[in-house]
């Protein structure tokens, strides 16, 4: 069994993963755009290795687009959920293939995470999984998110959940705590985290301390980023 990290918790029905999040939950989700902004990012038929790739929603959508896709998560409930690409259940810090990925992604704000220390072994294996030319693709909060994050998103349709943001703290600088409540098909789903603010100069850092640099950002809110080995 994966350690339940300290950062995170979650409820609700079905299975909740080390790090809060409810299996159910991601396995009803739509993909949504990281797809999108992912098949834009990298070239046709890359092989990508998804971090934190939970359910599957996106591995699915890119392997449906011709990518070759590896999904590493932490819980094998969630990997349960995924088809028709090779999964490997281990912690994002502590996989070591031994191959390296003409892109490596590692989204849902997991750059985010409090401690710095995790972050930065978290960055050190996308490093290490990324050929030289290729690229790793990350999704972080927005620093301004950190300022006022929204409190509630209506679900736009099926399999689009309805989301309130609740107990919003501040327990240190940089730092924000929240629980979100999720509401889907008359089930309810609660996760509390803490993220860490990586703003543009220290995102810059982090990587750098990992052996990566800031390549482009994919999209206007800046909130999804291409890095590259560094030379």
């Amino acid at each position: 069994m994966m350690p339940q990290r300290s950062w995170a918790s979650g409820t609700g029905p079905g299975p909740i993963a080390p790090d809060g999040s409810a299996v159910e939950l991601y396995a009803a989700l739509g993909p949504g755009p990281d797809a999108d902004i992912v098949d834009a990012a990298v070239p046709a038929g890359a092989a990508i290795l998804e971090l934190g790739a939970g359910a599957g929603r996106t591995a699915h959508e890119l392997h449906s687009r011709g990518h070759h896709v590896v999904a590493v998560d932490e819980s094998p409930e969630m990997l349960a959920r995924v088809r028709d690409v090779v999964t490997v259940c281990e912690t994002i810090e502590d996989l070591s293939l031994g191959r390296a990925f003409d892109a490596v992604l590692m989204a849902s704000y997991l750059v985010n995470v409090p401690d710095a220390g995790l972050c930065d072994r978290m960055l050190r294996s996308c490093r290490r999984h990324v050929r030289p030319g290729g690229a790793v693709i990350l999704q972080r909060h927005a620093p301004g998110w950190f300022d006022d994050p929204p409190r509630s998103i209506e679900g736009g349709g099926p399999g689009d959940a309805a989301t309130v943001l609740r107990e919003v703290t501040r327990p240190g600088p940089g730092l924000l705590s929240a629980t979100a409540e999720y509401r889907l098909d008359g089930r309810v789903w609660t996760h509390s985290f803490t993220a860490r603010r990586l703003d543009d100069a220290r995102l810059d850092r982090v990587l750098a301390d990992a052996g990566l640099l800031v390549d482009a950002y994919l999209t206007g809110d800046r909130t999804w980023i291409r890095a590259v080995p560094a030379a």
